[in-house]
């Protein structure tokens, strides 16, 4: 149940669904309270994103959504139009200062209290006085600003310099811009800034039909394409309240396992090779490559895009599948096995990740870390065990948890979810249920909210969906990668330039999902 503290601060509805989602309206001053009482029962920020309700009631909303002991708590204030203010909530929750800040770039509302009112998205693309996400915004009346310089934040010191790095690389990697600021090589500030990898998703979802709207879903962060679908099908099955067959959810569980799997090997073999250990590269890109030839090869995708749908899922496994699916699944994880002891045992990359890039249990805590990150910091959060839908409710997930919070940490915590993931999977495909895979949806007349929410293998994702007769009318898909990134500065504090590649690929989060 929900805490009596909170019901007290108004009326908090429970939406039907596989998500448990309490929500409410609150006024501005019970908005900050209850992110303080959410904050001092262990909970934290999950999303923040916005609403232009002015064609049905008149007003903007500023949504947040939170975890609590009981699920999530998805608040709202109504903002009136003269307004276009709301208190921050960066004094409880620091991960919310970039959201509120991208919050006011695209929809103009201003988050009062925040002590940096940089922009972060606009980049110049479009003019201050402009707002994307306002319904009266017109693409064809689309002004450009030049780019001014970006103030970031400097300590100017004779005795330090500044490296910037980027935005553009020189590996094939997505845009984003580091600077520097030095003495010698120790890292004393590292500030980032992001946003050219923005393409409007929010603005592209409104209008769209479901199935656009879920292919598009799968596409905010490639690497996440499975989860990101999941969570984008359960808001539309809430809202339409209908009931997925057991198989497709079961079928859906293997496709975010074997995504999981896929994203750890590849980051394994990443981070040692930042290390200066190419044969860990070698060794796993050719077992994620195996992996990647068996999607296409069992479900009709290599990064399993577009099988997860609204109402179930666009593949079936055939008897022989499921037996071969087994097989190497016992081969890759005699693989990983013998490969972690490898590593472990070679002095050399144990010199660079042991009490590198280390965030202490007591910051992570402060800073709300979830996923891979979090758990190898002491933050024992992981929806597939203290939420458990369909079928986790009936796989018991083991949580894998580490307590030093560095690289080795973090590799330690890839290396166990791959074994926990690989035993999943046998005990999916063993006990597959049978029946169909996907109900008809009938949802051309439907309209209300829905939200989903899915333990993907970087964090927690997030998708917020409102229909209108069947059509999207907005849609917030949220990354992980907006709590994650902000503690990537802190991690490299007092470690030297040349560990933030490893640092860095330890993390391993999303431009896309974080940019939209």
């Amino acid at each position: 149940m929900l805490s009596p503290r909170l019901h007290a601060l108004g009326t908090f509805h429970r939406q039907a669904g596989a998500v448990t989602v309490w929500s409410g309206k609150l006024h501005p001053d019970q908005w900050i309270i209850a992110a303080q009482i959410i904050q001092d029962q262990g909970g934290r920020l999950l999303a923040l994103w916005g609403e232009d309700q002015l064609d049905e009631t008149t007003e903007y909303r500023v949504y947040a959504a939170f975890l609590s002991e009981s699920g999530i708590v998805l608040t709202y204030l109504s903002i009136e139009p003269h307004l276009l203010e709301f208190p921050t909530l960066t004094d409880i929750f620091p991960a919310a200062q970039r959201m509120e800040r991208a919050l006011y770039d695209l929809l103009g509302l201003r988050a009062i209290g925040n002590n940096d009112q940089r922009a972060w998205l606009r980049h110049g693309s479009w003019a201050e006085h402009q707002f994307p996400l306002r319904k009266d915004f017109c693409t064809n009346d689309l002004s450009e600003d030049e780019e001014s310089h970006y103030p970031f934040h400097t300590q100017k010191s004779p005795e330090g310099h500044e490296i910037p790095v980027g935005p553009v690389h020189a590996g094939i990697i997505e845009p984003g811009h580091f600077l520097f600021q030095v003495l010698g090589e120790e890292i004393l500030r590292m500030e980032e800034r992001f946003g050219y990898a923005h393409k409007g998703i929010e603005r592209l979802f409104q209008g769209q039909e479901v199935v656009a709207g879920g292919r598009l879903a799968g596409r905010v962060s490639g690497d996440n394409t499975v989860a990101y679908a999941w969570a984008f099908a359960q808001a539309v099955e809430q809202i339409a309240q209908v009931v997925v067959p057991e198989r497709a959810q079961w079928l859906r569980a293997l496709c975010l396992e074997r995504e999981r799997i896929a994203n750890h090997l590849g980051d394994l073999g990443a981070i040692g090779n930042d290390a200066g250990l190419a044969f860990a590269l070698t060794q796993f890109q050719s077992l994620k490559e195996d992996w990647l030839r068996d999607h296409l090869r069992y479900f009709g995708h290599r990064y399993l895009m577009d099988r997860v749908r609204p109402g179930g899922v666009a593949f079936d496994l055939e008897p022989e599948a499921v037996t071969t699916l087994r097989q190497s699944g016992q081969l890759l994880q005699e693989h990983v096995d013998r490969l972690q002891v490898i590593l472990s045992e070679h002095g050399g990359l144990r010199d660079r990740v042991v009490n590198t890039g280390i965030i202490s249990a007591e910051r992570a805590a402060h800073q709300g870390l979830m996923g891979v990150v979090g758990r190898a910091s002491n933050q024992p959060w992981d929806l597939r065990v203290q939420f458990p839908s369909c079928p986790y409710d009936q796989l018991n997930v083991r949580l894998a948890q580490s307590t030093d919070g560095d690289v080795a940490a973090r590799m330690s915590i890839r290396f166990m979810e791959i074994a926990e993931s690989l035993r999943l999977q046998k005990e999916i495909l063993d006990h597959l249920p049978e029946g169909h895979i996907e109900i008809g949806l009938d949802i051309e007349s439907v309209s209300g909210t829905g939200i989903g929410w899915v333990e993907g293998w970087r964090g927690e994702v997030v998708m917020w969906l409102r229909l209108n007769h069947g059509h999207i009318s907005r849609c917030h898909p949220h990354d992980p990668s907006w709590t994650l990134w902000p503690a990537l500065e802190e991690a490299v504090l007092q470690d030297i330039v040349a560990d933030f590649p490893l640092i860095n690929k330890s993390f391993n989060l999303s431009y896309s999902g974080h940019d939209l």
